[in-house]
């Protein structure tokens, strides 16, 4: 799959974990920065840390990364989306989960994370979901509006309280 000029759509592999961590550590810092006390804080390596865990991920079969790269595969951009079971915690039946999106702030404005959403939406279709959830940061009013062109509706607001 492509997006804008010369961006490819593609699984993520290993060589790609540099630019995954790179980017997650901006999506930490981002929603961290935005609330402190309900997002975790960065710590000393959340590039080394968010590669790792998305590494852990490239081989689960409930879930896939997907990476938006220029040519020679310089990444851009990521999805992270698994499927998630019935939950009667979260009062609903089986559904697809989009848990990141993140795309480098040089290459926004050029369709990537529409393209990114939709080959996520696209492996979560052909593995049976019936639905796609997802959160965004309250602040996070770019993406909202994004995820409403795409489709989806507001279902659930989030509310903590510090103890």
């Amino acid at each position: 799959m492509t997006a804008g000029p010369q961006i490819v759509i593609r699984r993520a592999e290993d060589r790609d974990l540099p630019a995954l961590g790179r980017l997650g550590a901006h999506l930490l810092r981002t929603h961290h920065e935005l609330d402190g006390a309900r997002f975790m804080a960065p710590g000393e390596d959340p590039e080394g840390g968010y590669a790792w865990f998305l590494g852990t991920q490239l081989r689960d079969r409930d879930a896939v990364v997907l990476v938006a790269a220029h040519e020679p595969n310089v990444v851009v951009g990521y999805a992270y989306a698994g499927l998630e079971p019935q939950s009667w915690k979260e009062l609903r039946e089986p559904a697809g989960f989009i848990h990141d999106l993140v795309v480098d702030e040089a290459s926004r404005g050029q369709g990537i994370a529409s393209a990114l959403v939709s080959a996520a939406m696209d492996w979560l279709r052909e593995r049976g979901a019936p639905r796609v959830l997802l959160w965004t940061a309250q602040h996070n009013v770019r993406a909202q509006h994004l995820f409403a062109r795409l489709g989806f509706r507001r279902t659930m607001i989030e509310m903590t309280l510090e103890l």
